[in-house]
C-alpha cells in the first residue's frame, strides 16, 4: 500500500511540477519593478504539496521541524511561529503584562519607548494593552531611534523598549542595551525587516529579551501570512505560547497529551483539584497559531535565506553605487559601526533644494514602472488611527498628551520624523531582481534630475 501511495504522490508532483514550468505562477510578467515581492521555487510547492495530502491543517510535523530550524538558524533556545509578524509584535508585548513576572510584569499606564517612524504594529500592541506609548525621534541617515534622546525620557514608569531595525538597517544595539541594563528595562527587538542583519557578528532579533519576525510576502523568506517570536528566556517563551494558544496554561503541542505528567494533578485558579490542564487557561490570550502548510513553505525558504540575504546586499550596494553621484539632493542610507544591514528596502531622503520635490521624483518612477512605498506611516502621530481616538502619549521628555489635540508644535518635537514624512520613499532591492532591472532604476533617476536641474528652478521646499 505505501508504494502505491508514494507512486500516487510522486505523480501528483510531477503533474504540478510540469504545470509550474509551463505557467510560471510566480513570475512578474508586467514591466512594473515592484518595491517588494517573494522569490518562490519547487521546493516550496513540493513542500506544500506534501502538508496538503497530509491533510493535517493545523500546525503540525512541518511546524514543529520549521520552529526548530528556525532556533537553529538564530542560535536561540526557542522559536514560535504566529499567523504574522504583527502577531508576533502583539504576542511579545502581551507576554510582559503576564502575571506570572511578577514585579517585572508592565501594567497598565506603564511606559514603553518607541518611534513614530515606522510600521504601526510596532506600536498599536502598547496602545491596546493599555500602555503609554514615549515617541522618541529618529536618525537622518539611518532612520533608527536617536539612542542620545531615549535617557532624557525614561522615568519611573518606563519599562520597556519597543523598536524596529528600520528596513533592515540595524539601530545602535551597543548603547540601547547598555540603557535597558541600567535601568532594568524590557529590550524588544522588531526584527520582521531585517531577518539575517548583524551586529558585532551577532543576529539582530537575538539581543533583546524577545525579537520578532514576519514572514508576509515582501519580507526576507516568506510562508504567505506568518511570523514568529524568537527568545533565549523559557519562562518567557511558555507564556508567548500561551498567549498564542488560546491563553491556556497548558504547553501540550497539538496532538499530545500529558507532556508535563501532572494532567490532572494541578490545583490552579478557583477551579477544582484535578480539573484538566489542556482546558486550564492562565492568560486573556488568542489563536494566532500558523498552519502546516505555511510552515512547509517557510521549510524550504529557510534554506535559500542566506542567498537571499546576500542577494539583498548586492542590490543595495548596486543601487547605492548608481546613486551617490546625485549625494547633492538625495540622502542615501547609512548603517552604523560594526553592523551588517540585511537590506529591506533602499530609503531615500529628498534634500531641500529649489528643482523637485519628493512628490515629483515618486509621481516620475511611479510613471515609469519604479515601484516605491513611504517609510510605513511616515509619522504614525498623524495618522487617522492617532488623530482620531483619544490615545496617551507622551513625546520624549513631554507630560502626558492625548494623541486626538497634539499641536502642530508638538508634531514638531519629532522634526527628523516629520522630514521622513514629508521627503522620504523607498525602492526595492529585493531578490528576484534583475541587474538590468536595477539599471533601468537608475537611469530613470538619472533622466528625472538631470532635467529638473537642467530647467528653471520652480519650486523651493
Amino acid at each position: 500500500m505505501q508504494f502505491i501511495l508514494n507512486l500516487l504522490k510522486n505523480s501528483i508532483k510531477t503533474l504540478s511540477f510540469a504545470y509550474y514550468n509551463i505557467a510560471k505562477p510566480t513570475e512578474n510578467g508586467s514591466k512594473y519593478i515592484p518595491a517588494s515581492g517573494k522569490v518562490l521555487g519547487k521546493e516550496e510547492l513540493s513542500n506544500m504539496l506534501d502538508a496538503t495530502l497530509d491533510m493535517w491543517l493545523t500546525a503540525g510535523h512541518f511546524n514543529e521541524e520549521f520552529e526548530k530550524k528556525l532556533a537553529n538558524f538564530f542560535n536561540v533556545k526557542h522559536a514560535l511561529s504566529v499567523n504574522s509578524g504583527s502577531s508576533a509584535n502583539l504576542l511579545a508585548i502581551s507576554a510582559l503584562t503576564s502575571y506570572k513576572l511578577g514585579d517585572r510584569k508592565l501594567n497598565k499606564g506603564d511606559e514603553v519607548i518607541t518611534v513614530a517612524a515606522g510600521f504601526p504594529t510596532t506600536v498599536n500592541p502598547i496602545v491596546q494593552n493599555g500602555l503609554i506609548p514615549v515617541f522618541i525621534d529618529v536618525e537622518k541617515e539611518t532612520y533608527n531611534i536617536d539612542s542620545s534622546q531615549i535617557s532624557a525620557a525614561i522615568t519611573p514608569k518606563t519599562k520597556a523598549i519597543f523598536i524596529a531595525h528600520t528596513l533592515g538597517n540595524v539601530f545602535n544595539l551597543d548603547e540601547i542595551s547598555k540603557i535597558c541594563e541600567k535601568y532594568n528595562l524590557w529590550l524588544i527587538e522588531d526584527n520582521c525587516d531585517a531577518f539575517g542583519a548583524r551586529f558585532e557578528n551577532k543576529l539582530t532579533g537575538t539581543f533583546g529579551h524577545i525579537g520578532t519576525l514576519s514572514f508576509y510576502p515582501a519580507h526576507h523568506i516568506t510562508t504567505g501570512e506568518g511570523g514568529a517570536l524568537i527568545t533565549n528566556d523559557t519562562q518567557l517563551y511558555r507564556i508567548l505560547m500561551s498567549f498564542r494558544d488560546w491563553g491556556r496554561d497548558c504547553w501540550c503541542p497539538p496532538g499530545k497529551d500529558n507532556s508535563c505528567h501532572k494532567r490532572f494533578s494541578y490545583k490552579l485558579g478557583n477551579l477544582p483539584f484535578g480539573y484538566d490542564h489542556k482546558y486550564t487557561y492562565s492568560h486573556v490570550g488568542y489563536n494566532l497559531k500558523i498552519t502546516d502548510w505555511q510552515a512547509a513553505c517557510g521549510l524550504a525558504q529557510l534554506d535559500k535565506a542566506e542567498m537571499f540575504i546576500n542577494k539583498r546586499w548586492l542590490h543595495f550596494k548596486y543601487l547605492y553605487a548608481g546613486l551617490r553621484k546625485f549625494e547633492k539632493y538625495l540622502i542615501l542610507p547609512k548603517a552604523i559601526p560594526n553592523a551588517e544591514p540585511s537590506w529591506f528596502g533602499f530609503i531615500i531622503t529628498i534634500k531641500e533644494n529649489e528643482y523637485f520635490s519628493k512628490q515629483e521624483l515618486v509621481k516620475y518612477l511611479e510613471s515609469h514602472n519604479v515601484g516605491t512605498r513611504e517609510l510605513f506611516a511616515g509619522n504614525l502621530l498623524r495618522q487617522p488611527s492617532f488623530v482620531e481616538h483619544d490615545i496617551k502619549l507622551r513625546i520624549k521628555n513631554s507630560g502626558i498628551l492625548n494623541s486626538k489635540n497634539l499641536t502642530d508644535s508638538e508634531y514638531q518635537m519629532l522634526p527628523i520624523t516629520e522630514n521622513i514624512m514629508k521627503n522620504s520613499f523607498w525602492i526595492g532591492l529585493w531578490p528576484g531582481l534583475k541587474k538590468e532591472q536595477l539599471t533601468y532604476v537608475i537611469r530613470i533617476f538619472d533622466e528625472f534630475i538631470n532635467l529638473k536641474t537642467k530647467e528653471k528652478p520652480k519650486i523651493k521646499v
